[in-house]
């Protein structure tokens, strides 16, 4: 018998096979020949076996294990805009009990914000990435509130947000339409609930020490943060002593359906103005381009970008407005009034009182507190808003104490319409 694969001599299976055929054709031979075979095909069967589990196991592991590009989704990574860069250190996850991506689109979202803002980059890292990141088109309400611009609210504090419980208020029930971005002393310690508004907005600081530039420097930080964000269209800036002088909606119409920023930008010729104009800024900066202005601007992401990207003015700032020249007051004014002047309304949305003359303006505690007052600052001036004449000019007001925020808590729900 001659086996069809060539010579059996090279194949031992075969071979033995032809040996048992040839020894004898009993019927002893042929089980013994058929057990053999059986044999044969059950050890290759089992192989085959083990092997396609081996398999399947391996992939499933494979897929299972979530991948670099997965985590970046779920904490809400910029590296998804520019996978060139350095990414930023990955913060904790969220806890069980998030569920996040199980309520919609727009919450979870707003989930993944909430994670974390901390990340590795430096100033300049930061800042580079911020100007490379292109905002979304301004898109029409039909496409849905996950589709709408959201208003960055950035506070810049020196240490807690003490009147937060009127914050969460006035944020509740507007997911996907605001982002948070809270600059503090590297050394605090905070401890916001995980449920609050507050919660994972914290974002990498430096020390700030008052009438230097490293305000300005905060100040851009905020910016370059919440550029990372394309959606992120109008930009405030607000501190631990602000409060909202009307609800959300209210607001959040009045700065998303104007071209204007509003960041006050005037030429006064008295010594707290033009008189700290240093001449050593010229050419760059010449007497006639400075301005000065409130600190607490509102800004469109066009603006905003203009902010972050500069180095050339900022450095003559940075260089030649030291005090009594305090750059956070003179910075954005000059720069606005000689790179953008026709973007700007000239005026602030944050009402704050200088009536009593000094270097800081009014504070307002407990008995300041009174509908009377509040109406007063909500509705006691007359702006242009859109060509239009208005008495709706301030959106929010600083500088309330602590000591206000339990009469706060009393009469600003009722009057802005807030759920208690």
């Amino acid at each position: 018998m001659h086996s069809p694969m060539g010579n059996e001599d090279q194949n031992p299976i075969l071979s033995k096979l032809n040996q048992l055929m040839i020894r004898g054709g009993s019927s002893h031979a042929q089980i013994k020949m058929a057990h053999f075979f059986n044999f044969f095909m059950l050890i290759v069967g089992l192989s085959l076996g083990v092997i396609v589990i081996y398999i399947t196991s391996f992939c499933y592991v494979r897929v299972s294990i979530p991948t670099p590009m997965h985590i970046e989704i779920l904490i809400g990574s910029i590296s998804d805009h520019h996978p060139d860069l350095p990414p930023p250190q990955a913060p904790p996850l969220l806890p069980p009990d998030s569920h996040l991506g199980l309520a919609g689109g727009v919450q979870a979202i707003d989930h993944r914000e909430k994670v974390s803002r901390m990340h590795s980059m430096s100033d300049a890292e930061l800042l580079s990435r911020a100007v490379m990141i292109r905002g979304m088109e301004p898109l029409e309400p039909s496409h849905g509130d996950a589709s709408l611009p959201k208003v960055a609210f950035m506070f810049l504090t020196s240490r807690a947000v003490h009147l937060s419980p009127i914050w969460e208020k006035f944020f509740r029930g507007h997911q996907g339409l605001y982002s948070i971005y809270w600059h503090a002393h590297p050394s605090y310690e905070d401890s916001m609930p995980v449920d609050s508004v507050f919660y994972g907005t914290r974002i990498p600081s430096q020390e700030v020490q008052w009438g230097t530039s490293s305000m300005m420097d905060a100040e851009k930080r905020l910016l370059a943060n919440a550029l990372l964000d394309p959606s992120n269209q109008r930009f405030v800036l607000l501190s631990e002593s602000c409060i909202p002088l009307f609800d959300f909606k209210t607001v959040y119409s009045y700065l998303t359906n104007t071209n204007l920023s509003f960041q006050a930008s005037f030429d006064d010729p008295r010594k707290s103005a033009r008189g700290r104009y240093n001449p050593k800024m010229a050419p760059t900066i010449n007497v006639t381009d400075w301005r000065k202005g409130s600190q607490w601007f509102e800004l469109n992401r066009d603006l905003a970008n203009l902010v972050v990207s500069d180095q050339n003015y900022y450095r003559v700032f940075q260089e030649h407005c030291r005090p009594p020249c305090y750059v956070d007051e003179h910075y954005i004014p000059t720069l606005l009034n000689i790179l953008r002047p026709a973007s700007n309304s000239n005026r602030t949305v944050t009402w704050v009182d200088w009536s009593r003359g000094g270097p800081h303006p009014g504070k307002f505690g407990w008995d300041d507190m009174t509908d009377e007052f509040l109406d007063s600052i909500r509705f006691g001036s007359n702006c242009r808003y859109n060509g239009n004449v208005t008495s709706k000019c301030f959106l929010f007001a600083r500088k309330f104490l602590p000591s206000a925020l339990e009469q706060l808590l009393r009469i600003l729900p009722v009057l802005l319409g807030l759920d208690p």
